[in-house]
């Protein structure tokens, strides 16, 4: 079985700011701005880095911060829709 990993739709670019991560949908244009601080890096959204291996280095709570993120991202089409857990 495959890690899910998670890859940016084509339109998107995302990059790294004080407070976290700021995505950007050309198609739009749209923003969304993502308080994440260092939990991330613009990296992740590269599809080369497994969603699990990624999850198991937070706590709980960050644990569902960023799992709400990459939900309320597939959503708005942001990134492609993927089975994460």
């Amino acid at each position: 079985m495959t890690e899910p990993k998670v890859t940016l739709h084509r339109a998107c670019r995302v990059r790294k700011e004080r407070f976290g991560l700021l995505f950007y949908d050309s198609r739009g244009p749209r923003l969304l701005f993502a308080e994440t601080g260092d939990l991330l890096e613009p990296g992740f959204f590269t599809g080369e880095v497994s969603v699990h291996e990624t999850l198991d280095r937070f706590t709980d709570t960050e644990h569902r911060k960023v799992t709400g993120l990459l939900s309320h991202l597939a959503k708005k089409g942001f990134i492609r829709e993927q089975q994460i857990c």
